[in-house]
């Protein structure tokens, strides 16, 4: 166990690193974060889970902020994105408090999203960079980017992720360039992670057990993720879409591949 001070110091540099890796694909970090706490932080469950969110909330706003400065917005994605995870990520940090406070139920089911994900990444072909006829056309219509988006949100709230961290490379394997998915992904992560934490907060004053956020944490992984992130972002147009899916992918995989040896033992 780290010791006094160390632990935010530790948290920090993690966060930073892991940050700038993940945010040119919309990714917040939060999906690489969660071992991390769990195995190096001895962030205790279902704590985890909120003090994920809180990361989120403090990190992404640094690689949004690059992204509105490229002239990237997120536009009509983003808002459809917000529509379902808003909700969805609500659902999920109830199911997370009531359904999956044990940890060993908590390691098959973050197994079981991230395995078949980081396999979708690593397989995916390469992204088509031809611009869609208006400007906003989805391959995909908006109903049903919305209950994708609300059954991703309701995951990432279980996970503290926020949603984001799913739907982004999901849009990416399927041939979505980084620079349309991420900002909008970010966006969302950053509002279904504010819904989240406050959820949480207030489950907290009715459940026994460490449900609220870990707040020194969060806010050290926070701080090095805002950084990060800023950092990634403004490094996403000097890298390959493939290699971002390849990193991620492979990323993804060797964490869900632990959880699950977890969730057995």
């Amino acid at each position: 166990m780290l010791g006094p001070g160390w632990l935010e110091v530790v948290a920090f540099a993690a966060a930073l690193v892991i940050a700038a890796v993940s945010a040119p694909a919309g990714v917040s970090g939060a999906v690489l974060l969660l071992p991390f706490q769990v195995s190096v932080l001895g962030t205790p469950s279902p704590a985890v889970t909120p003090t994920n969110l809180l990361y989120n909330v403090v990190a992404t706003p640094g690689a949004l902020y690059r992204y509105w400065r490229q002239g990237q917005t997120g536009g009509i994605l983003a808002a459809v994105l917000v529509a379902g995870t808003l909700p969805g990520v609500v659902a999920g940090s109830l199911i997370r408090v009531r359904l999956l406070p044990e940890p060993r139920v908590f390691d098959l089911v973050v197994a079981s999203v991230l395995l078949p994900l980081g396999c979708w990444l690593s397989v995916a072909r390469r992204a088509r960079h031809e611009p869609a006829r208006d400007g906003h056309s989805f391959d995909l219509s908006c109903p049903v980017l919305v209950l994708i988006a609300a059954v991703v949100g309701c995951v990432g709230g279980i996970y503290g992720i926020g949603g984001g961290s799913i739907i982004a490379p999901i849009l990416i394997g399927a041939g979505r360039p980084a620079a349309q998915v991420a900002p909008a992904a970010l966006a969302s992560t950053l509002v279904t992670s504010v819904a989240g934490v406050v959820t949480f907060s207030i489950l907290s004053a009715q459940t026994h057990g460490s449900v609220a956020p870990d707040w020194p944490t969060g806010i050290a992984l926070g701080v090095g993720g805002l950084l990060g992130s800023y950092l990634g972002a403004r490094l996403q147009s000097r890298l390959p879409d493939l290699l971002i899916r390849r990193v991620l992918g492979v990323l993804e995989i060797a964490i869900a591949i632990r959880f699950l040896i977890a969730g057995l033992v």
